[in-house]
């Protein structure tokens, strides 16, 4: 199925899920990060970035810098679609909400510092056009 590339479009179906659990990035060595519960790993060359369950790092005694909340935007964009990025971070900026972003195939997924989880989206939802 192709994806949407219109970005009035993409605004237009956009549907904003906020994932009931925390979630927090921890960096470890490639052999450990496959034997955790990943959500999302990125190899980068200081060591492999994994995002965890707030929980499953806390039962592993692994350490982390903030408590994050996962939204996903839930619209299928083509992979070469331009603008939403651009659209959704220049929006949360505004509000003075940082993001970190994960793009899959089908969605992307916005990481928000977890006490502002709320506020970011209300500020995603108000993109619909």
């Amino acid at each position: 199925m192709s994806g949407l590339t219109d970005l009035d479009a993409i605004l237009a179906s956009l549907e904003v899920e906020l994932r009931p659990e925390s979630v927090v990035y921890v960096t470890v060595d490639p052999a450990a990060a496959r034997e955790l519960p990943s959500l999302a790993t990125i190899a980068e060359a200081e060591g492999t970035t994994v995002v965890l369950r707030r929980q499953d790092a806390d039962d592993r005694g692994l350490a982390y810098e903030l408590t994050l909340a996962w939204i996903t935007l839930d619209v299928h964009t083509a992979l070469e679609g331009v603008g939403l990025t651009a659209a959704f971070s220049r929006a949360l900026t505004d509000a003075g909400i940082s993001c970190n972003v994960l793009a899959g195939h089908f969605h992307d997924h916005i990481l928000v510092p977890e006490l502002r989880a709320e506020d970011a989206v209300e500020v995603l939802r108000a993109l619909r056009r």
